[in-house]
């Protein structure tokens, strides 16, 4: 009788293969990050942290994967140009592996493209296989979330990992609720069925700015990943830019009296949250009660019900 196992981990090798120029026997070890785009990314945070990363550094590409295979062209089609007579040259999707070094030599791992439409799961066996092949014992995602917070107080953050070691003594904010899954989910439940390490980020970003990109976030993402991992990656080119975001966000509220009451509400509302930590959630106010997990997950819903239909 076939082994079903074997039968898995042919189907998750077909869909990648190492680079003909990639020494494996000389790649070291390290963390990788990944980051898929598709599904949900308030504020932009996730493409903001990886282009940063990537311009900052000197990227390798070390294994690329069969997208032809795990894309829908149909159901969200790459753009291309005209130029009067003929098509112009577009960019290919690809979901690459990237090899990294950190301002101390240590090797990273970025693995970075589109969020597969089909094989989910063999694209997680590869995955494993491409983990166990170069070491990698961690795997880490940060992405953003819409959240009722003004982007004038500290940025918060969900924190999830495959083992509690990993987040530290992070406070939940949600309870239990239930979202429509995503790849990256459903790869940090997998590797720690597998027993192996993986923690995710959900950065809070204002809800009013989930459509824009927030610099601020990108930046808590990066210093929560360089917790993690012991990383030193550079910061220097994104911090700049989120002052230089900060600055044009203070600017547009300035000019707009509705938006600008509406941060001032919540400004109070976080206030009044650090005056009486008693209370559980930054999502409530100083007289209302606690929202009830299927009321967030019906809220949270909501939103990305809007991300997946724009015309919802």
């Amino acid at each position: 009788m076939t082994d079903p196992r074997a039968f898995r981990d042919d189907a998750a090798s077909s869909l990648y293969r190492f680079e003909v120029d990639a020494d494996l026997a000389r790649l070291q070890p390290g963390p990788m990050i990944v980051a898929l785009d598709g599904f949900i990314d308030a504020g932009h945070t996730q493409r903001l942290l990886v282009d940063h990363l990537l311009d900052s550094g000197e990227p390798e590409v070390v294994a690329s994967f069969d997208v032809d295979s795990l894309i829908d062209y149909r159901g969200r089609r790459p753009a291309m140009v005209f130029d009067a007579t003929r098509y112009s040259p577009y960019d290919d999707p690809s979901l690459l592996l990237y090899r990294l070094h950190d301002r101390d030599g240590q090797t990273y791992y970025v693995l970075s493209g589109p969020e597969p439409d089909f094989r989910w799961e063999a694209v997680i066996a590869a995955v494993q296989q491409i983990m166990d092949r170069l070491g990698i014992t961690l795997a880490v995602t940060a992405h953003g979330i819409p959240m009722a917070v003004p982007h004038t107080r500290p940025i918060g953050m969900t924190a999830h990992a495959t083992d509690e070691r990993l987040i530290d003594e992070r406070k939940p904010v949600f309870g239990t609720v239930q979202v429509p899954a995503g790849l990256l989910s459903l790869l940090e439940l997998r590797l720690g069925e597998s027993d192996r390490d993986a923690v995710g980020f959900s950065i809070h970003v204002p809800h009013y700015l989930a459509q824009s990109p927030f610099h601020d976030a990108a930046l808590t993402g990066l210093n929560a990943i360089v917790d993690v991992t012991g990383l030193s990656l550079p910061n220097d080119a994104l911090a700049d830019a989120a002052g230089e975001n900060r600055a044009e966000i203070a600017r547009e509220v300035g000019e707009n009296a509705e938006i600008g009451e509406a941060v001032s509400a919540l400004e109070r509302q976080y206030d009044v949250h650090l005056r009486g930590l008693e209370r559980p959630s930054l999502l409530v106010g100083e007289s209302s009660e606690l929202p009830s997990a299927d009321e967030l997950g019906a809220e949270f819903e909501d939103f990305l019900r809007t991300v997946d239909d724009p015309e919802a």
